[in-house]
């Protein structure tokens, strides 16, 4: 019983049309770019730009985000000719059960687990801050108990504004992935129109002589928030998961990956240089940067504004991170490798409504419960690590020749590109904290745990022999 047993394009393909299990396929290119732009604009431009120009790259923020770009353009090259090749749930995971077999399959789905599920708590938990913040300024407040995670020595003991985030957002879900996509379609036109607000209004007051010295930490600085600032394009990934709810995968899934990043890369270029000619680096290190920018050349009436984009824009990065979460749970489940719940679909709505409502209470638990600080640590670990996985994956699918030319999106210059993706993210990845790797493989470990205890012998595999 080999652990690198694998399943053909075709297999993959044909699964997706079981009796029982088929998803609705109601989404479209605007859809898809719209989930992309929804699950990468948020906490990134809203709270980090401010920390890596402060703490590591000074006016050179700008580079970090090209770097940052670079490896997730590249990344998503691959991304896209899978998702165009293989149209099926899952994502990374589903691509390396093609590629490298199950138990890297096993091993990539249970990153990609770390991955939405953390980014998610993080996410509602960054939300609360926000909604707090907005409901102070009409004079309500929460008791303080309530407020944050769980924290006896600063009197907090759960966060209760993030957990009702996160069921109002499972509501949504479960009502089917047509409303929920046209639900983040006007929220993201919302926070699109708030941060070419914060263009217009905050590009005639860049002073260039804030962008001097222009390198103040030397290239290892940028390097760092470049790695930080990684954080920002998390999201595009997600669109991958959308892909057997797709009406023309070939052709529409590149499109709504490489659009959504192209849009938001361009959008943090031009937001990172105005923040750092209108604000001198030294004193961004706050929270709220862009709405501390406008206050800062004395525009209050627009930082109201941008703090309301900040958490719609948050709120949308939340459902798409959460929808990803919900459909990498059912396509681990319809493999066998985890319980049969997670992969039953409601007849009604045709999403998976019980793993819908499990995944809301793992997200709240954490959410509720955990620091911010420890839930967004490992983020970024897991999706470079699901990056590189991609981007060799495409090296084996060209060799195995399972694909051919009419098969929809190919990467151009194989093998420079899947390669070039590889070392940018891997880059990115040692940039990281030694601790963050250190979790990181606790994890894994963990998760091969799992793996050998349930999923080898649960395997559907097993049994197709």
């Amino acid at each position: 019983m080999s652990v690198f047993r694998k399943k053909s394009i075709e297999t993959l393909i044909g699964e997706t049309n079981s009796k029982g299990v088929k998803l609705k396929k109601d989404l479209g290119a605007f859809d898809l770019t719209m989930l992309g732009i929804g699950a990468i604009i948020g906490t990134g431009i809203f709270v980090l730009t401010g920390v890596a120009a402060a703490e590591h790259a000074g006016p050179a923020l700008v580079i970090s985000f090209i770097m940052s770009g670079l490896a997730c353009v590249f990344a998503a090259l691959c991304y896209a000719e899978f998702a165009s090749t293989v149209p099926v749930s899952g994502s990374a995971y589903t691509y390396s059960y093609a590629t490298f077999g199950e138990l890297i399959a096993w091993i990539l789905g249970w990153d990609l687990i770390l991955e939405y599920g953390l980014a998610s708590s993080a996410v509602a938990s960054g939300w609360s801050g926000y909604f707090q913040g907005l409901l102070a300024g009409f004079g309500i407040h929460f008791p303080k108990a309530l407020t944050s995670a769980y924290n006896p020595a600063n009197g907090t003991y759960i966060d209760v504004p993030a957990i009702m985030i996160v069921f109002l957002i499972t509501l949504l879900l479960t009502q089917g992935v047509k409303k929920s996509s046209r639900f983040n379609a006007v929220m993201v036109i919302i926070k699109l129109a708030v941060v070419l607000l914060f263009i217009v209004v905050g590009v005639s007051y860049v002073k260039p002589e804030n962008w001097t010295p222009f390198m103040p930490f030397g290239f290892s600085g940028v390097a760092t928030g470049a790695a930080t600032v990684f954080f920002a394009y998390i999201g595009f990934d997600a669109v991958a998961t959308a892909a057997e709810e797709v009406r023309k995968p070939q052709r529409d899934m590149p499109i709504g990956i490489i659009a959504s990043l192209a849009i938001c890369t361009v959008l943090y270029i031009v937001v990172s240089l105005i923040l750092t000619g209108i604000v001198p680096y030294t004193e961004l290190n706050v929270k709220n940067p862009v709405a501390f920018a406008l206050s800062y050349i004395n525009q209050d009436w627009v930082a109201g504004f941008i703090s309301l984009g900040a958490i719609v824009g948050i709120t949308t990065v939340l459902l798409v991170m959460m929808y990803g979460q919900t459909r990498l749970f059912y396509a681990i489940s319809r493999d066998g490798l985890l319980p049969k719940p997670f992969s039953k679909i409601s007849e009604k709505k045709q999403t998976p409504v019980v793993n819908t409502w499990i995944t809301c209470l793992l997200v709240s638990i954490f959410s509720g419960l955990v620091p911010l600080g420890r839930l967004a640590e490992l983020t970024n670990i897991g999706t470079l690590f699901a990056f590189m996985t991609v981007s060799i994956g495409i090296l084996y699918l060209r060799k195995s020749k399972q694909t051919s030319e009419s098969t929809g999106f190919r990467v151009p210059f194989v093998p420079v590109v899947p390669i070039l993706a590889f070392v940018f993210c891997l880059y990115l990845a040692l940039q990281l904290p030694k601790l963050t790797w250190i979790s990181f493989v606790i994890w894994l470990v963990l998760g091969l745990a799992v793996y050998f205890l349930y999923g080898r012998k649960h395997s559907h595999l097993n049994s197709s022999k």
